[in-house]
């Protein structure tokens, strides 16, 4: 059992990467055993991840710095780079995240996939890796590396199996994230010889980075490099282009996992790494940032109320939603700064489960119209249901997910100080939110069943209604005990909180050169 929980955040990250590999030694032709490997494996990779939760204050896990389960091997002497993993509360409910949505969205491609299935789930896994490795990465290169190995699969997922400007949107893609990636690396090896100067020792160990104390004139630079690549991933407004286009494009499970996973790794980074380390350039750049976060909470509301195309309408809705995690971020009080990470989960739940719904109909009617629907709650009431409860979560409804996210945040930018107007125009969000979720739910489901083609359409299978109860579960759970969940953050969001404030202030004081 030791020798498990040593080892558990490896066999975690590699475990899709081996159901991979096994993959690739099936005869293309065997479609039925590929997608059952493709499914335990992902099934497999959620159970195994449990025990980061449920061991999570053992106290034999915990190194002395509060992270858990950490390993670490000498990997790149040369040049100092280490094999280290390590995870804390905010990286723990990313990761058991990322393997649950890694489930549901490989099940939602039982019969959505029909074409080059062995390459499909190959590359859905790969991307599994790909992205829990970044979470679990406690050293810069090692992250890095995770960070660009995402990139690929996701690139193939959506201009092989997408839809008719498939290749227009992955190439899209791919240019902006690595546009953002080859900025943060030269951020990277500038505070990676920074270090060297200061210390004499070349290190790429991210929690030495953040207790070392950067200048001012370093930290501006730095900040900005770092605020590109992780504001394209989120992303944040101007950088959000991309984003409709992908998710339009991508299939339903490539839709699931960029909006339930890929974008958190933006939001990831602006936690793990610009908050804690730059706090003076994040305290400088504070009124641009909020500023940027409330554009693209109404913003991308008032884009989302105009849309034809139910999968554009919650890409759009991606945008707005993420507006918030970020001015819950960027407030940088506990109270607000919980509210973005729980939000970053909520939105992963409930946008994934928009991404599904929209995913099944289009899959019995091929086509994403608001037009070419209506009625379909007197010949689909499961699907309605569904639907209804996840419609809610997503405008915040009390007793749901959203609500408590949204709640923290609001509360946590009011109190602090001088911010309270940005909280109070950030409620428009909420109300533009509502509007047009409550528009698209009422025009699809209820009025009369007009359309001939959708009278015959099935209600969801139990394989379809699967991929829902785990997400409608975590819906009501968050949303009724938030508390399960935001005890694993006080301590990391508290530590964060106190640097970026408390290191402001001192670096202020003492007249650092700018």
């Amino acid at each position: 059992m030791d020798l498990f929980m040593n080892n558990i955040l490896n066999i975690v990250c590699y475990l899709p990467l081996a159901g991979m590999v096994l993959i690739m030694f099936i005869k293309r032709e065997n479609a039925i055993a590929i997608k059952w490997i493709a499914n335990i494996t992902a099934f497999a990779g959620f159970l195994v991840s449990i025990p980061l939760l449920t061991s999570f204050n053992d106290q034999r896990y915990i190194s002395p710095n509060g992270f858990r389960f950490v390993y670490e091997r000498e990997w790149i002497p040369q040049i100092g780079a280490a094999y280290k993993f390590g995870i804390d509360g905010i990286s723990m409910l990313l990761v058991l995240l990322t393997t649950l949505l890694g489930v549901i969205a490989i099940l939602s491609s039982w019969t959505a996939i029909k074409e080059r299935v062995k390459e499909y789930y190959a590359f859905m896994l790969l991307l599994q890796t790909g992205m829990l490795g970044v979470f679990m990465a406690l050293d810069f290169l090692v992250f890095y590396v995770f960070w660009e190995i995402m990139l690929v699969p996701m690139y193939f997922l959506i201009g092989v199996w997408g839809g008719p400007r498939k290749l227009y949107a992955a190439i899209k893609f791919f240019l902006y994230t690595l546009a953002g990636s080859v900025l943060m690396l030269v951020g990277i090896l500038a505070i990676y010889f920074y270090q060297h100067d200061v210390a004499g020792i070349y290190s790429f160990d991210i929690l030495a980075f953040q207790n070392l104390g950067f200048p001012t004139n370093l930290q501006y630079w730095v900040f900005l490099a770092f605020f590109v690549g992780f504001a394209i991933k989120v992303p944040m407004f101007p950088f959000h282009t991309w984003l409709p286009d992908a998710h339009v494009e991508a299939p339903t499970a490539g839709s699931v996992i960029l909006a339930g996973v890929l974008l958190k790794m933006g939001t990831y980074g602006f936690v793990r790494f610009s908050l804690p380390m730059f706090p003076w350039a994040t305290m400088y750049f504070l009124q641009p940032l909020l500023i940027l976060s409330l554009i693209g909470i109404i913003y991308g509301a008032l884009v989302a109320m105009m849309q034809k195309d139910m999968k554009s309408l919650v890409a759009y809705s991606s945008v707005s939603h993420l507006g918030f995690v970020m001015l819950g971020v960027f407030a940088a009080t506990p109270v607000a700064l919980q509210g973005g990470i729980l939000q970053m989960i909520n939105h992963g739940i409930s946008t994934g489960a928009l991404f599904l719904i929209v995913g099944i109909i289009y899959e019995r009617r091929h086509t994403r119209m608001i037009s070419e629907y209506g009625g379909l709650s007197h010949i689909m009431p499961v699907y309605a249901t569904v639907f209804l409860i996840m419609t809610l979560s997503s405008i915040g409804m009390p007793g749901l997910n959203g609500f408590i996210g949204e709640f923290f945040i609001l509360q946590g930018t009011f109190a602090a100080p001088g911010l309270w107007i940005y909280a109070a125009l950030a409620v428009i969000g909420i109300v533009l939110g509502a509007a047009y979720m409550l528009w698209l739910y009422q025009r699809v489901m209820f009025g009369k069943l007009e359309n001939p083609l959708n009278k015959a359409l099935p209600d969801l299978n139990m394989r379809e209604l699967a991929t829902f109860v785990p997400l409608i579960i975590l819906a009501f759970w968050i949303g009724i005990y938030p508390s399960f969940f935001t005890k694993y953050l006080d301590e990391p969001v508290n530590a964060i909180v106190e640097r970026v404030r408390v290191d402001y202030f001192k670096m202020s004081i003492a007249g650092v050169p700018k």
